[in-house]
């Protein structure tokens, strides 16, 4: 009996990469490389798949990059990736209302929807065996906590291995292994929406990132009664509004933030509207009204 298809579940990430390396190097090259674009990864993510997937076609790697399709779009414009669903629904990333939906979603769903058609899994799981899936969690202590959650649930379909933890690698192992492999290491995986994001990281956004956070706050606001934004609610550290600190920082301009919080939701609830009233396959996208806002047109409106 042939051995199971080994596939790794790729971030874009430190761990994620410095366990590719380290298993090409080995001789343990992956079956395939599967990573999920939720549509809100930090540009200098999508970046960095410049510079792996070179890497990965000179080694014959397959890497596929899938995302999260919705199908029914009942009376909405149609959205794709967590943005457009933020800005749709008037709500917040599941992590900034203390769920973890939006992984499950974004990520591992339309991962999963691959491989289930998929013919090297689908001969596997004919054969009765489980799909190796390999996933970077580091030997570090918060790694840790994460790896023995994820770890321990029973999966009928996959073996869930963590290679870095048993080789005893921590971040500054796996930083080290990408350095020695001559690549440069990858920026901290992670949507620019996502309330892990600390205020450093939001200081090093592009303006226009800034802008659709303002935009996604000032859109969820009004519904909103048990937290105040993406971070959730205010610490010593920070405030529970993302958009808060990027007018303390003098990140946007005030009058910029000001104009986006009073005009642009709406006028976005004013094309839904209109939307609404298009039979579904002519009706324009999330992303046509988002093209929009982007060349400025929402927010200079009074």
């Amino acid at each position: 009996m042939p051995p199971p298809p080994v596939v790794l579940a790729y971030g874009i990430g430190v761990d994620s990469t410095a366990l590719l390396v380290e298993l090409v190097a080995r001789g343990q090259k992956p079956d395939l490389v599967l990573s999920a674009d939720t549509g809100v990864e930090k540009p200098a993510t999508y970046a960095y798949l410049d510079v792996i997937r070179p890497w990965m076609d000179a080694h014959g790697i397959r890497h596929e990059l899938v995302s999260y399709t919705p199908k029914r779009f009942k009376h909405w414009p149609p959205y794709y990736g967590l943005l457009e669903m933020c800005l749709t629904n008037a709500t917040l990333p599941s992590k900034s209302l203390g769920g973890s939906s939006c992984s499950l979603k974004y990520k591992k769903a339309p991962q999963d929807a691959f491989l289930a058609s998929w013919q090297p899994a689908k001969d596997a799981w004919a054969r009765g065996q489980r799909v190796v899936r390999l996933i970077g969690y580091d030997a570090g202590p918060r790694d840790t906590l994460r790896a023995n959650h994820a770890l321990s649930i029973e999966d009928p379909l996959y073996d869930c291995r963590s290679p870095l933890r048993e080789w005893g690698w921590d971040r500054d192992a796996c930083v080290a292994r990408i350095v020695a492999e001559g690549l440069p290491v990858p920026p901290k995986s992670a949507c620019w929406l996502c309330i892990a994001n600390r205020p450093e990281e939001i200081r090093e956004l592009p303006r226009w990132c800034l802008r659709l956070i303002v935009l996604v706050e000032a859109r969820a606001a009004p519904r909103l009664h048990t937290v105040e934004g993406l971070w959730r609610r205010s610490t010593k550290a920070r405030p529970g509004r993302m958009t808060d600190f990027i007018r303390a920082e003098g990140l946007l301009p005030s009058r910029e933030i000001d104009r986006i919080w009073r005009a642009a939701p709406r006028d976005l609830i004013r094309f839904q509207d209109v939307a609404a009233m298009v039979p579904v396959g002519e009706r324009p996208t999330m992303q046509s009204w988002l093209e929009r806002f982007n060349a400025g047109l929402m927010t200079r409106q009074t």
